[in-house]
């Protein structure tokens, strides 16, 4: 295992500049998750630390060790790409040996670490198979199996689970989050979708243009977003965000008053965007007056598109409800739970 730093990392294509002074470290077993929209250079961060792309400014270091200009091959890393990548005439016990047979390791060594990892994975029934005779799991199983054997300092994962369908995404996440609690090995994780990062990561990195929005643990993020743009993509369904004034004790905003939580700090008339989860609105006998526009029952939770001053918000309620499209009904909304960010800046307000 090995801690990972990231120093003032910028890359360039050209004159096209992806990534702008980049610095954070991973600590020596974490599982860090680097998240954000397409194009925000989490990938070509992930390649540059796994030696795929040069590094136009700065250092990477695994281990302590400035890598720079080490080959791919001597970093002493492991990566499982999207795409799975497996060689289509070799059977899987060979393509999970192959990495150790080019470093010429001997017989028994190969064969114990792959026996290992497939028994890690339930792959045993699977070993003499083909990877056309394999499902779309059973192949990132493989892939994984690859990375497993080589017992690397860092895994590296690039997307991993795009090409898997809904559920089985989420058997793989809870798979590739049990490996890593019994390797323990320093895993760094790319993906756009943020339940993903929300349900595996120790600690999340979010990124937007090519910068480091801001980086915590899942709730951190969740629960105290550091700007508008982390708000908004962090958490399903996506915070309700609207535009609206800061007054002494509340927000004025789609004409009628918000609750802030005590203590607030900002100025009377201060041009704010007012946030509140979905799960942090309640249906009340009083308090904002909304109109119910769609009523989503999915068993255990009903989704509500509402409408407050001709803008549309979503309240998750636990169970079940017997309101109706078009009823006329209140919320209230619980203070702590408010967030408040500067209209100009987008900083959360404290």
């Amino acid at each position: 295992m090995a801690a990972v730093a990231f120093k003032d990392i910028f890359k360039a294509y050209g004159k096209v500049k992806v990534i702008h002074g980049i610095s954070f470290d991973i600590l020596d077993g974490e599982f860090v998750v680097l998240v954000g929209p397409s194009g925000c250079g989490k990938s070509t961060l992930l390649r540059m630390l796994a030696g795929l792309e040069e590094i136009t400014g700065g250092e990477i270091l695994i281990d302590g060790k400035v890598v720079n200009d080490l080959e791919s091959k001597d970093r002493d890393i492991a990566m499982v790409f999207q795409s799975y990548a497996l060689y289509p005439h070799m059977t899987v016990r060979e393509n999970m040996a192959f990495s150790l047979r080019l470093r010429k390791a001997d017989a028994k060594t190969t064969g114990d670490r792959v026996d290992n990892a497939a028994r890690i994975l339930n792959l045993e029934p699977l070993l003499e198979r083909y990877p056309r005779e394999l499902s779309g799991g059973q192949r990132q199983r493989v892939a994984m199996g690859r990375a497993i054997v080589r017992d690397p300092k860092v895994f590296l994962f690039d997307e991993p689970l795009s090409n898997l369908d809904a559920k089985l995404r989420v058997a793989m996440r809870a798979e590739i989050k049990a490996l890593h609690q019994r390797l323990k090995t320093t895993t760094v994780y790319v993906t756009h979708d943020q339940i993903e990062a929300m349900t595996m990561a120790d600690r999340i990195v979010v990124m937007h243009d090519g910068i480091i929005e801001q980086m915590g643990t899942p709730l951190e993020l969740f629960d105290r977003p550091g700007n508008l743009f982390v708000a908004q993509f962090i958490g399903s369904p996506a915070m309700n965000v609207f535009p609206g004034s800061f007054q002494r004790d509340h927000i004025e905003a789609l004409g009628v008053k918000w609750v802030v939580p005590p203590g607030l700090a900002g100025k009377v008339g201060q041009a704010v965007h007012y946030g509140i989860r979905p799960g942090d609105i309640a249906l009340a006998s009083d308090g904002v007056p909304a109109k119910v526009v769609v009523v989503e029952p999915t068993g255990a939770e009903t989704e509500l598109l509402l409408e407050v001053g001709g803008q549309r918000l979503t309240l998750v309620k636990h169970g079940r409800t017997d309101v109706k499209p078009d009823d006329a009904v209140f919320l209230s909304v619980d203070a702590s739970k408010a967030h408040v960010f500067d209209a100009q800046s987008g900083d959360r307000l404290t």
